[in-house]
């Protein structure tokens, strides 16, 4: 009897344990993607580059003035003369050409006192506040660079507590972005026509083109790779200037109205006027041109 017992309670036991299922590992992720519709067939995938220098066509500079008086209100309305006369003589080039921005601030000046190490703290309470400091800020952007020296000249005749060096940088306007496209476009072309010539093989016509570049990136098929696009770059060439005789009138028009409205408020730019010259700034293009081969 109890041996009966005994086979029953182990059979019993082996119902009641849990299957415990093998799964078979999964599949390792594919390295890489489908490919484009455009590998479907031989093709040559040709890279384009352009690059050139250009002189660069906005300067921009900063500068400080600062006004000190006991009245904060009076110290406001001396700095606001101040920089008024200044952002006339400016404006006198065109908005087009100088676009000046202007911010206020106002710092309290306290009175002192040295404590016990010899070192002087300002005694911050409102009733030892001995003067106010009104500092304006001015951000000078000139978008006509053969305006910058004196542009800058007449900023630094209105005595500016500080100033910031002139930078420099480039904006390519649309025409350039498209000429660019255009230049790498053509140099894929012609990268293309060699290769397959040197290989014995001829172009059967064009799949894709690719201003960003990236079809002919080796990574575009790995798995998870990121998908960037793009600007293409700019012009090789910088855009040619207008005549020369309306470029010349044009200035001296500028600067004789800029130059009277600055006598006007008693600046003489003249006098501080610098040589700044646009640095050359490098620009790049590429492009990806894909051909069917024959």
């Amino acid at each position: 009897m109890s041996r009966r017992l005994v086979i029953l309670g182990l059979s019993l036991a082996a119902v009641a344990a849990p299957v415990t299922a093998q799964t078979p590992p999964a599949p390792a992720a594919g390295r890489y993607d489908p490919a484009p519709w455009w590998m479907d067939k031989p093709i040559m995938a040709s890279s384009g580059y352009v690059k050139t220098e250009v002189a660069a066509n906005r300067a921009g500079f900063g500068a400080t003035y600062q006004v000190v008086d006991k009245d904060a209100a009076l110290a406001t309305k001396k700095a606001a003369d101040k920089v008024r006369a200044l952002g006339e003589a400016l404006s006198a080039y065109g908005v087009d050409k100088v676009r000046v921005e202007t911010s206020f601030s106002i710092t309290p000046l306290y009175d002192q006192y040295r404590d016990k190490s010899g070192e002087l703290i300002d005694n911050e309470r409102a009733d030892k506040i001995q003067s106010y400091q009104v500092a304006v800020e001015l951000r000078v952007e000139v978008r006509d660079v053969r305006l910058i020296e004196r542009v800058y000249a007449t900023a630094l005749a209105a005595k500016p507590s500080t100033t910031q060096a002139v930078g420099f940088s480039l904006e390519p306007d649309n025409e350039t972005r498209t000429q660019m496209s255009k230049l790498a476009v053509e140099d894929a072309a012609r990268r293309a026509r060699l290769a397959t010539e040197a290989a014995g093989s001829r172009l059967a016509g064009v799949r894709l083109i690719d201003p960003t570049g990236r079809a002919c990136e080796t990574d575009v098929l790995v798995a998870g790779a990121p998908r960037r696009y793009g600007d293409s770059g700019m012009l090789a060439q910088p855009v040619p200037p207008p005549a020369a005789a309306r470029y010349n009138d044009t200035i001296e028009e500028i600067v004789t109205t800029a130059s009277r409205r600055a006598a006007e408020v008693g600046l003489r730019p003249e006098d501080m006027q610098l040589p700044l010259q646009p640095p050359l700034q490098a620009l790049e293009a590429r492009a990806c041109v894909i051909f069917a081969l024959g």
